[in-house]
């Protein structure tokens, strides 16, 4: 592989979302799942609990980023921890975020900072939630509120974080609705910050399992509007087109994105031949790098560079991307090829100015702790933080903007198997 290095002013990073780190985050709709024997239905699955601790170790933490090299951080906001109860906000939950983004400030890393990362308080689901579209009211009360409030700590936004999937009716007015929520709560950021806004988007390849075969091709062309497509041409033109709803006009989601932040890990196969269209993975593109299941089992860095060169009208920021293993040098390997591919879209036009690797720590992967992502290993029972070697591969290219055939063989002497 040749030195892979980017442009000057390429920002480095990492990424987290508060429920999967922070811990005891009670009043959430997803910790009240978790309490339900019915989400039990595997041997990996397990409730968050403490998760890796973060609310009370921000400090620690803050200071451990610092030291890694971190030149930017994206976060969130736990809605549920400052609106625990419907109109009542808490202070404390408040204050500590405000002092978590300063901190962040003082040490010198940018901020990224999430409005919603999926989870949201246990009464706005039993209100309908997102699939409401009455209670957009509720949204823009707490925007309202926490938006003024921290402001000056934050140099990014993202209003929400990857409402482009799923494929059910019930999920397409979720995804019409959401938004409308992404662009109000633009609108109310824009009120009180000057700094980009953007909504995270899970950036996914829907590749047919026979390249030329019509039906399959045609079913992923489908399923690429549905989660991709429907997106990028709200923004661009304000007009919401949807499979099998009546197209609508909506003025105030147009240009609600001053770049696009895009989610990115694998690709999707799509076999017109299952009821439920969706691939089984080619044999020899499986990739079991952790003890279970999972839908990272394949690196296929080529998927940066179909997608991120259709982005052609904004910047454009990775605002996550990774590698979940047991072995370390998978990550190594992964961070290599992924940011190559980058380099490669960015040379064919695509204007990326930014990577946040997901994730700074090992975490809670929405229900099991077994799937670790981090730079940092966590030791669930202890909290203990321990440095991985691709969180000092990851400081290097952050220090030498990019990564050289020297840096790659002192971290990667040999490829990695599936043993540790």
């Amino acid at each position: 592989m040749p030195d892979t290095l980017f442009p000057k002013g390429f920002l480095w990073g990492t990424a987290t979302a508060g429920h999967q780190i922070e811990g005891n985050n009670i009043h959430s709709s997803n910790w009240a799942d978790e309490q339900k024997p019915e989400f039990y239905f595997d041997e990996f699955r397990a409730p968050s609990g403490k998760a890796c601790n973060h609310y009370e170790m921000v400090e620690e933490d803050t200071r451990l980023l610092k030291a890694l090299g971190h030149q930017a951080y994206r976060m969130s906001l736990e809605w549920s921890r400052i609106e625990p109860t419907e109109g009542q906000f808490n202070k404390e939950a408040t204050e500590h975020y405000i002092k978590e983004l300063a901190l962040l400030k003082e040490n010198g890393i940018t901020v990224f900072l999430t409005l919603i990362h999926f989870t949201t308080p246990v009464w706005f689901i039993e209100k309908g939630g997102f699939q409401n579209i009455e209670n957009l009211r509720y949204f823009e009360r707490f925007a309202e509120y926490i938006v003024p409030l921290v402001a000056p700590y934050v140099d990014s936004w993202n209003i929400l974080n990857e409402f482009n999937l799923g494929f059910s009716s019930e999920r397409y007015l979720w995804k019409i609705n959401c938004l409308k929520f992404h662009a109000r709560g633009y609108h109310i950021v824009k009120k009180y910050s000057d700094k980009p806004v953007s909504t995270a988007h899970a950036m996914v390849q829907y590749t047919p399992k026979r390249h030329h075969d019509t039906f399959d091709r045609t079913l992923a062309e489908y399923h690429d509007w549905a989660a991709n497509g429907f997106f990028l041409h709200a923004i661009r033109t304000g007009e919401i087109v949807f499979p099998f709803t009546d197209g609508e006009v909506c003025p105030e989601v147009k240009d609600t994105l001053d770049y696009w932040a895009i989610n990115m890990y694998t690709r999707t196969l799509i076999d017109a031949r299952r009821q439920n269209g969706f691939g089984i993975r080619y044999e020899h593109k499986k990739l079991k790098m952790i003890p279970m299941d999972f839908y990272l089992e394949e690196m296929y860095p080529e998927n940066m560079i179909g997608q991120l060169t259709r982005l052609y009208d904004k910047p454009i920021y990775i605002t996550e991307n990774g590698c979940s293993c047991d072995n370390d040098r998978f990550r190594i390997v992964y961070l290599a090829l992924y940011l190559n591919a980058i380099r490669e879209a960015m040379r064919m036009g695509a204007d990326v100015r930014g990577y946040l690797y997901w994730s700074f720590m090992d975490n809670y992967e929405w229900t099991s702790f077994l799937p670790r992502f981090g730079l940092v290993d966590v030791d669930f029972d202890t909290f203990k933080r321990t440095p991985k070697p691709s969180a000092f591969f990851y400081r290097e290219i952050m220090e030498n903007n990019g990564f050289t055939q020297e840096i790659l063989r002192k971290y990667l002497s040999e490829l990695p198997t599936l043993g540790k």
